[in-house]
């Protein structure tokens, strides 16, 4: 930023004294003044440019870290980073208490409808958090799963999921339907939460 600022100065300082050399060049009508006002006119571009590149650097790195804080991005490859963590309190809502290990997500919002998957370990106390939070039903058919939308990874196990007991909850609103879905698996302590929309 202090490099920033420091070339902005530079260059209006230059700027000034091209101004200046300009104005004397025509006034006077040397040739050794008209060859400077070139040579400060060049430098003068050339720290511009300069100048305005570092500017769009900063900018765009300032740009990608406030949209990172906002909208971090979903690591479907590593368990547990910060960013993955920040998520699941987004959208799972409930506390990351010591339980809670192994979080993975992923997010597919490209387009009209969106999806959002999170797997991780927990134990049935956290599980039943989630289900009240939620605001979850508990399905009369075992297999609910609409699997055809859900994406591969080796942490989504859609084989288990379809054995296992699910919960929802659909949305009532006409324009947008947003559905969730959860599964506990107890014998192995992992939950899977998938979200959509349509």
């Amino acid at each position: 930023m202090i490099k920033l600022i420091v070339l902005i100065i530079a260059f209006i300082i230059l700027f000034l004294l091209f101004v200046t050399i300009v104005i004397f060049a025509f006034i006077k009508k040397t040739k050794r003044l008209f060859i400077l006002s070139i040579i400060s006119f060049v430098i003068l571009l050339s720290t511009g440019i300069y100048t305005l590149y570092l500017g769009l650097q900063k900018g765009k790195e300032k740009t990608i870290q406030i949209a990172k804080n906002i909208f971090p991005p979903f690591d479907s490859g590593t368990p547990d980073t910060e960013a993955n963590k920040k998520n699941f309190r987004d959208f799972i809502k409930v506390d990351i208490t010591s339980d809670v290990k192994n979080i993975y997500c992923f997010d597919d919002a490209i387009g009209q409808d969106a999806d959002y998957m999170f797997a991780f370990s927990c134990d049935s106390l956290t599980a039943n958090k989630i289900i009240e939070r939620h605001e979850l039903k508990k399905d009369s058919v075992i297999g609910n799963n609409p699997d055809n939308m859900q994406h591969d990874f080796f942490w989504w196990d859609k084989k288990r999921i379809n054995k296992l007991q699910s919960y929802s909850w659909d949305s009532d609103y006409e324009r947008k339907n947003l559905h969730k879905l959860f599964w506990f698996d107890e014998k192995n302590e992992k939950a899977y939460y998938f979200e959509y929309d349509l």
